[in-house]
This record gives structure tokens, C-alpha cells and sequence, in this order.
């Protein structure tokens, strides 16, 4: 099989880590996680990740930095899982497969919270927070809609299948991927890419 980049996208609580690093697992690939790299600048300014989100609103450079990076990776690597919850949209014409994984915000508050071992309603209401946040500063400093899913080559719901499932149908759609057969990875229109 012909190495690929395959972006794993969606927002907070929707599998995409699950499904990203069973999905590397499966093709030998890199999973390299947007979420991991926010946490561990987080954790280096002794930061919740609710305080480095706040602090990311005042400051751009860092999520442009961590974007720039996704981008970096997805131009100079083609056998690599990207995952963020921006991976999509940054790897633009580099993916190969791009994948929107999702869930209701209650599905995914109540996966949050037992992940983080805090309560739903603590975990629904730093959820909003965040996204909205999120949403508006992408929208603002690349011209990003989220709710735009067609650069998306399969979305999926997660709360209709379990992780086990959900990652099935991933592999089966990667699988059957004949790069000579189909158009190609696609750029995204009017995505402004400056760092």
C-alpha cells in the first residue's frame, strides 16, 4: 500500500484520539495529536487546559504556532495520522483522507467528564466555553466555518457505534482508498494560511 496522509478531525469527546492511534496502529503510520502538543504547552506553563485556552484567546501565536505545525507536518510527511480538532482544515490539499468524526455535545460532555474525572455539567460547560471560543478565533484568523463539513470525505457519528465500530468503518473507508483511482487530495478554498 502507497503511504497516505489521513487527518482524524471533530470536536472535543468525539474519538478522535481512540480512532487516530488504532487507525496509525493499523497502517504502521505516526499518529501525531494536536491535542497532545496544545496539553504539553499547557502543562510547561503549569497550565489547566482551560487556563492555556484563555490565555490562547489573548494570545494568537499560540495556536498559530501549534497550526503552523500541523501544516508543516502534513506538507513534509505522508505517513502520518494527523489528529486535531483542526487537522483537516490544515493539512488541506496534503491529506489524502480526511475524516470528521462527531457526537452530541451530551455524548461527548458525559465522555469528557469521565475521562477527566470531573462532573458532566462541569464538562458541558468548559466544552461550550471552549468551542465557542475555539470557533471564533479560527473563524477570525483563517476564515475557518466549522460547520462547513464538505472538505470532509467521510463523517461520522460516534454515539451511533462503539469506538470499536466507529473504527471499523474508518479502516474500511482507508482501506479501500486506490490514490491512482481517485481525484487526489483536494486544496480547500479560500483557508488563509498565515502563521
Amino acid at each position: 500500500m502507497a503511504t497516505m496522509l489521513v487527518t482524524i478531525s471533530g470536536p472535543p469527546g468525539s474519538g478522535k484520539s481512540t480512532v487516530a492511534s488504532t487507525l496509525a496502529d493499523h497502517l504502521g503510520y505516526e499518529h501525531t495529536s494536536g491535542g497532545d502538543i496544545f496539553r504539553g504547552l499547557a502543562d510547561e506553563r503549569g497550565l489547566t487546559l482551560e487556563e492555556f485556552n484563555e490565555l490562547a484567546e489573548e494570545d494568537p501565536q499560540i495556536d498559530k504556532e501549534l497550526d503552523k505545525q500541523l501544516r508543516e507536518t502534513a506538507r513534509e510527511r505522508d505517513d502520518v495520522v494527523l489528529e486535531s480538532r483542526l487537522a483537516g482544515w490544515m493539512a488541506g490539499e496534503y491529506a489524502d483522507i480526511k475524516i470528521w468524526l462527531d457526537a452530541p455535545l451530551g455524548t461527548r460532555c458525559r465522555r469528557i467528564a469521565e475521562r477527566e474525572g470531573k462532573t458532566p455539567a462541569a464538562a458541558r460547560k468548559e466544552t461550550e466555553k471552549r468551542e465557542a471560543s475555539e470557533n471564533a478565533r479560527y473563524a477570525e484568523y483563517y476564515d475557518i466555518d466549522f460547520d462547513d463539513l464538505t472538505i470532509y470525505d467521510l463523517s461520522v457519528n460516534t454515539a451511533r457505534w462503539g469506538p470499536e465500530e466507529v473504527t471499523d468503518i474508518v479502516l474500511y473507508a482507508v482501506d479501500a482508498y486506490v490514490p491512482s483511482q481517485d481525484e487526489g487530495p483536494t486544496p480547500i478554498d479560500d483557508v488563509r494560511y498565515e502563521f
